[in-house]
């Protein structure tokens, strides 16, 4: 094994960082071999069969071309469930778990219903119905490939999720007439800035329908969602949202402009002002 781990470090060393090398190594040994993260230590005096080691050469040489090791394995970890991923979907992120959490907090003990904008994998809704008992959840996005890996992950988490392909920015109006209880919705805010920044695991293997927004208009999405939220939330429902940590500022005066009260910003556990929240009242007046 300690021979696995020097090629490893070796081939990926000036691509990854030290500590992220040691991590992608666990993961990798943990896959191909079957083990935990205590047995690759207690065990690392052992040999590797040759088998094993050219499936460990395999994912080291799609890694030294950027490939996320989620799309190599084809499977990432999400609020405590396993979910499905390829480049069709967006992997999902910490900060989404966040996300997730906080509204699940709030809804204890009640049984929403749930519309999901923009679902990619399905991990948000899917993980929303196995934690709030009783509630119902819809899942919508524009990318047919993407909801057929939603529906594996439902069907996989036995989740009752019901997906649909809905293009929200010529939506004029709900393919159903349910209200909702929670909207809620990661939906594509990079901009050309912002890409530039990005690492190439995610501009080149991620899909760009997901990620990306016109420099002209960075705020597309919201808007879109937000004049939905004023028609198709219930009274007191909320609207929760995964934001760039750059838009704030505009994100609040917008959903302020749209009517909505009490609304709330949170940060991620990198203290970045990546979440917001807010609640429809029993009247909406536009404010100017």
């Amino acid at each position: 094994m300690q021979a696995a781990k020097k090629m490893i470090f070796d081939q990926l060393s000036g691509i990854y960082e030290k500590k992220e090398i040691e991590s992608l190594s666990m993961l990798i040994f943990e896959k191909v071999l079957g083990l935990t993260r205590i047995q690759v230590h207690l065990r690392h005096n052992e040999t590797i069969a040759a088998a094993n080691l050219v499936q460990i050469k395999e994912i080291i040489n799609r890694l030294a071309q950027f490939e996320p090791i989620q799309y190599i394995f084809g499977e990432t970890e999400f609020y405590g469930c396993v979910f499905k991923v390829n480049p069709s979907v967006l992997i999902p992120r910490p900060e989404t778990e966040e996300l997730v959490d906080w509204i699940i907090n709030d809804y204890k003990h009640l049984s929403p219903a749930i519309l999901d904008i923009g679902t990619g994998s399905g991990c948000i809704p899917i993980s929303l119905v196995k934690n709030l008992q009783g509630a119902s959840a819809e899942g919508w996005d524009i990318s047919i490939s993407a909801l057929h890996v939603a529906s594996e992950n439902a069907r996989a988490n036995t989740a009752n999720v019901n997906f649909q392909c809905v293009d929200i920015l010529n939506l004029t109006d709900l393919p159903s007439r349910v209200e909702y209880d929670i909207l809620v919705s990661n939906p594509p805010y990079v901009t050309t800035v912002d890409k530039e920044l990005m690492q190439k695991n995610v501009t080149h293997f991620e899909p760009h329908i997901a990620l990306f927004v016109p420099d002209s208009d960075p705020l597309i999405f919201y808007r879109k969602i937000a004049e939905m939220a004023t028609k198709y939330l219930k009274i007191g429902g909320h609207l929760y949202l995964e934001i760039n940590e750059k838009s704030g500022i505009e994100m609040i005066d917008l959903l302020f402009s749209k009517g909505f009260t009490n609304i709330t910003q949170r940060k991620d556990i990198n203290g970045k002002d990546r979440m917001i929240r807010c609640e429809k009242p029993n009247l909406i007046t536009e404010h100017n």
